[in-house]
């Protein structure tokens, strides 16, 4: 009997990529990997995408790091850059690519000592205001980055959208317009999809896609889910039964008595909770599948333990196998019911989750 256990089909995540691949033809693959490999496992969800990425992005100096560690030696972009000048070595030692977004990066460039260039993706601000460069401002940072020695020549181009899983929405047509025009006779790469991109985007592909939780079998459009896309679920998040329990008419379960039965039932206790990253928020009536039947969340979720009304007829026993998502379930569904979305679901998980890859 095991307690929270996420299983990882690294044969759905070949196939995820394949997809995405076949949808973006004419363009190269940097695979997201950023956030333990959304949940799935840094390295080991790189060394299954090995043959099929043309590189990895990540959002931190340390996931490059454990990448190059455990043996990855493809192209690594950092995706939000550098910190700080005192990186700048550790990129040239393990040869990575970095995104520079601000005056504080550009200025750290032109300072630094290094004895080999890296190569740079100017961070273009197309729309989304978080990082990059404002348009205004490009000219002047595409002049000095190619003026500075510590810049691989040419220099690459890159950007983000805000809205792109929400395709009624015009904004999305303007950022690709927006990146076209600045970037228009620069001989470098261009990238701009991501998930959203890849899957509904065409004209934004470039040189570059950057699928991210759609190589894991999830949606970005919180209202569709990965099969809708020919994707597979990469994750599947087990546990078992640890009790199954008599529950009369009108009793509560749970800390705070928040759900009453309203009949004679059986209770299932699952080992699993917050402590293992599955949301104290989820509500009554949360799916999960027990024995390959859907049965609801009932009650508030514990630190180590939920309860599920198992219905009166139910013989599910003591061990049987609990899915929380995946396959016949998928992450999107339990996500619509918790007010949330599938990347939080599949990033959340805590260390006590044994990743186990099938």
């Amino acid at each position: 009997m095991k307690a929270a256990t996420a299983l990882i089909h690294t044969g759905a995540l070949n196939h995820n990529i394949d997809i995405i691949r076949a949808m973006a033809p004419n363009s190269r693959t940097w695979a997201a990997v950023k956030a333990n490999g959304y949940g799935h496992g840094l390295v080991e969800v790189a060394k299954a995408l090995s043959c099929q990425a043309d590189g990895f992005g990540v959002a931190r100096l340390e996931e490059a790091v454990r990448l190059r560690a455990g043996g990855v030696i493809k192209p690594i972009m950092l995706l939000e850059g550098f910190s700080s000048s005192a990186e700048l070595p550790m990129l040239e030692a393990h040869n990575l690519q970095t995104a520079v977004h601000c005056t504080e990066q550009l200025e750290a460039l032109e300072k630094a000592n290094l004895e080999h260039p890296l190569h740079v993706w100017l961070k273009i601000d197309t729309g989304m205001h978080r990082l990059g460069v404002r348009p205004e401002s490009v000219p002047e940072f595409i002049e000095r980055l190619n003026a500075c020695p510590n810049v691989a020549k040419p220099l690459h181009f890159i950007s983000h959208f805000s809205c792109a899983d929400e395709p009624e929405k015009p904004f999305t047509q303007q950022q690709i317009d927006v990146f076209k025009t600045l970037t228009n006779g620069q001989l470098g790469f261009k990238s701009l999809a991501a998930s959203s991109g890849c899957l509904i985007w065409p004209e934004s592909h470039f040189d570059y896609v950057r699928p991210g939780i759609s190589l894991y079998g999830i949606s970005p459009m919180s209202e569709r889910c990965g099969v809708d896309f020919g994707l597979k679920p990469v994750m599947t998040m087990t546990s078992s039964l640890i009790a199954v329990r008599d529950h009369k008419k009108g009793e509560p379960v749970g800390y705070g008595a928040r759900w009453f039965a309203d009949r004679d039932t059986k209770i299932g206790v699952v080992a699993i909770g917050y402590g293992d990253g599955y949301p104290r928020v989820a509500p009554d009536g949360t799916p999960l599948l027990v024995n390959g039947r859907k049965v609801p969340l009932v009650g508030r979720v514990s630190m180590d333990m939920l309860t599920v009304d198992l219905g009166p007829d139910s013989t599910d026993r003591v061990g049987d196998e609990v899915v929380l998502w995946g396959g016949d379930l998928p992450v999107e569904e339990v996500a619509r019911h918790i007010g949330t979305i599938g990347y939080e679901l599949v990033t959340n998980l805590t260390s006590r989750v044994e990743l186990v890859y099938t």
